[in-house]
């Protein structure tokens, strides 16, 4: 089942996630339904928060970038309760977007490396580390957890200047082609 798609101002993108345990109710239906969500919105990664549960739980797919780093083909996982213990490397900036924030790219520094902590579907834990593209997509998927977004991650210029296109967001002045929860209306609106 698609999920909607809570939009910049809602609430849920600005608590900080919760960890889960293996019997949260109906985790591997919403496992399933986000990754339907993330792909029929065209996304590679999708955190809980954007569909309105605030637990640490993010999915990605880093497929879409095969075609210039090919060792991402096929490069599918599920991070439950992530915690990142390192992020270290050189600072690269990257043309990042949202899903809770359409039709606003811009670029973004982080951190080139990053060690992570984080349980499967099956609550098998992990420590590993990871790079470049991955990196930057585990990152950004992140970021919802902690209550940040992207826009977070710019400069209060380039903030200032995107404030009327922020607000056109969270009202629901945008039309997107995937369900949205938008903060300043009242229905989830799927527009085209």
């Amino acid at each position: 089942m698609i999920l909607p798609i809570v939009a910049y101002g809602h609430p849920t993108l600005r608590k900080v996630a919760t960890d889960i345990r293996p019997d949260y109710p109906g985790l591997t239906e919403l496992i399933d339904n986000m990754y339907e969500t993330m792909y029929y919105a065209e996304g590679v990664g999708l955190a809980a928060p954007q569909v309105n549960h605030g637990i640490r739980l993010f999915i990605i797919d880093a497929t879409p970038y095969e075609e210039d780093k090919p060792e991402l083909k096929g490069f599918k996982k599920i991070f439950i309760n992530p915690h990142i213990v390192e992020e270290s490397g050189d600072e690269m900036a990257f043309n990042e977007g949202c899903l809770s924030i359409p039709q606003i790219r811009e670029d973004v520094v982080r951190k080139s490396k990053i060690r992570i902590q984080y349980q499967d579907r099956d609550f098998k834990s992990y420590d590993e580390e990871y790079e470049g593209v991955l990196a930057r997509i585990i990152q950004h998927e992140y970021d919802h957890l902690e209550a940040k977004l992207f826009v977070d991650r710019i400069s209060p210029l380039k903030k200032m200047l995107l404030k009327k296109r922020l607000n056109d967001i969270t009202s629901g002045n945008i039309e997107v082609s995937y369900k949205m929860i938008f903060p300043g209306k009242k229905k989830k609106v799927k527009v085209k």
